[in-house]
């Protein structure tokens, strides 16, 4: 679990349903696990979190991706290179400026 202290940086992507859709093509979601991972660690910018799938408030499948750091700002600018290039639209992250479940915290909202 992430310190209180820390900043937490989401990546939401809608994906597509069928067999030609990225909810179906893991070896394109694993690449870019492996790339932020790699990313964020050679930046020292925090700790990436495993991948999530589930449904967004529309009902639509959805890729969720979570890393924390004690910088939101910088945590996201070692990812963006790698979340923008994921192919998955609509897409968006979240810059949370304080612990997960501060509702206090300041919040940005970028979309991809």
């Amino acid at each position: 679990m992430a310190d209180v202290a820390e900043h937490v940086v989401v990546a939401r992507y809608r994906l597509a349903p069928g067999p030609s859709g990225t909810a179906t093509n893991l070896a394109n979601v694993y690449q870019l696990e492996e790339q932020l991972a790699s990313a964020i660690e050679t930046a020292g910018a925090g700790e990436f979190e495993q991948p999530q799938f589930g449904r967004d408030e529309s009902g639509e499948n959805e890729l969720v991706l979570s890393a924390y750091g004690p910088d939101a700002n910088r945590l996201f600018a070692a990812m963006e290179p790698a979340l923008r290039s994921f192919p998955a639209r609509p897409a968006s992250v979240l810059l949370h400026y304080g612990a997960y479940d501060d509702p206090n915290a300041a919040e940005q909202l970028v979309r991809l």
